[in-house]
């Protein structure tokens, strides 16, 4: 599957410097702590693996602020002087793409194609770097069946009524990503997809690996008889087969952490023999709007595209999302993206200016901020505070120009 194209990362003086900058730090929901995160050593390569979207209805600003805060880590990456391996999924067949295809009368092959073609336009404009990798559900079918044939040979898969399905109890480290217990992750689980009430079942938490052709929907063959793909399974088979074992992050939106992670890590890691499946679970914080998280289910979206098309500049977007940090809960507002362009339009005149203020403290200040957790509002502060100084130094309005562009994304 095509991605979308890369706008240009400036080059820092000093990027790449280990007395310059911080090792990144991120908050890893499987420790519940923040700890380093990348490869080890300098110069290395960071391994990334971010889940995309079920595309139906694409771009709302959840989906935005959660892939804005993975371009940050694969940024701050970069400046550290990693090379960083990014894949990144689209579940282009799934329960919810085929539902939306039916109500509107669309080929889900189409409402697929188009979705995704819009995610692509709305993550090139708001300056998102593409994923090296970017695999579509259905074309990683034949992995997904190998992992399966893999988690069969070690009795960790079986059958009800020609689904086949995946036993936790297969994992002894089954539950160690989110942090539930089986009371909390019983709600979650029939919440976000999980069918615990199916008869026949092993454990009412075991998850789908691949699920028997129905009337009316798609299939494809394999050695356990016609079907399609589980969600959880595909996430696995995919990063495995990109980006091996033990990658340094695997990151989503807070909602994806039970079951999804836990179930992708569980499959990996039964299928191989190996843990772990990621050295760090990250996870980004929902977007509310009237109160209520912003989802597809609840139809309370605010989508990048209308935002666009209404005239909102990309980077005032990105930069009403980096005014929250990535882990929070927060509701949007038209204040805050006035704020936000407000405040686009004062970074521009400063740096249009014929000089300003010594750069080398903002990209220190900058740097630091990002490398504890992506602290994006101090950030942004930082840039603020030289925005507003004055100075004599006609190098930095050009300097900081490309450390808000390298660092955080925003073309000045």
């Amino acid at each position: 599957m095509r991605s979308w194209p890369a706008s240009d990362v400036p080059s820092l003086p000093d990027a790449g410097l280990p007395a310059a900058i911080r090792p990144l730090s991120l908050h890893d929901t499987g420790t519940g702590t923040t700890r380093p995160a990348g490869p080890d050593g300098a110069g290395g390569t960071a391994r990334m693996y971010v889940c995309g979207i079920t595309p139906y209805d694409a771009t709302h600003l959840g989906h935005a602020n959660t892939y804005l805060a993975f371009d940050l880590v694969n940024r701050v990456w970069r400046d550290s002087g990693h090379r960083v391996h990014y894949v990144q999924n689209a579940t282009d067949v799934d329960d919810p793409l085929l539902e939306r295809a039916r109500e509107t009368g669309e080929d889900w092959r189409d409402l697929a194609d188009r979705e995704i073609q819009l995610f692509r336009d709305d993550m090139a404009a708001l300056r998102i770097l593409p994923p090296d990798q970017y695999i579509g559900a259905v074309e990683a079918i034949p992995l997904v069946i190998e992992m399966i044939e893999k988690l069969r040979g070690r009795d960790a898969a079986y059958e009800v009524g020609g689904d086949v399905y995946f036993p936790v109890a297969a994992d002894p480290a089954f539950g160690q990503v989110s942090r539930l217990t089986r009371e909390e992750m019983a709600p979650l689980f029939a919440e976000r997809g999980g069918d615990p009430d199916r008869a026949g079942k092993h454990d009412p938490l075991d998850a789908l690996l691949w699920m028997a052709r129905r009337p009316g929907e798609p299939g494809w063959d394999s050695p356990f008889g016609e079907g399609r793909p589980g969600w959880h399974v595909e996430c696995s088979a995919i990063s495995i087969e990109y980006l091996g074992m033990a990658f340094d992050v695997e990151g989503g939106g807070s909602d994806l952490a039970f079951p999804h992670h836990e179930m992708g890590a569980s499959h990996a890691q039964v299928a191989t023999g190996e843990r772990p499946h990621a050295r760090a679970y990250v996870h980004a914080g929902m977007v509310g709007l009237d109160g209520e998280k912003m989802s597809k289910s609840r139809g309370n979206l605010v989508f990048v595209s209308k935002l666009l098309r209404d005239g909102t500049d990309p980077m005032a977007i990105r930069l009403a999302l980096l005014a929250h940090h990535y882990r929070a809960d927060w509701e949007w507002t038209p204040r805050g993206l006035d704020e936000a362009q407000a405040r686009l339009g004062r970074w521009r005149a400063a740096v249009s200016r014929a000089s300003g203020p010594p750069a080398a403290p903002v990209a220190a200040a900058v740097r630091d901020h990002l490398a504890g957790d992506l602290d994006t509002p101090a950030a942004l502060e930082a840039i603020d505070a030289w925005a507003s100084g004055a100075g004599a130094d006609e190098k930095a309005p050009a300097q900081v120009r490309a450390i808000a562009d390298a660092l955080l994304g925003v073309a000045l």
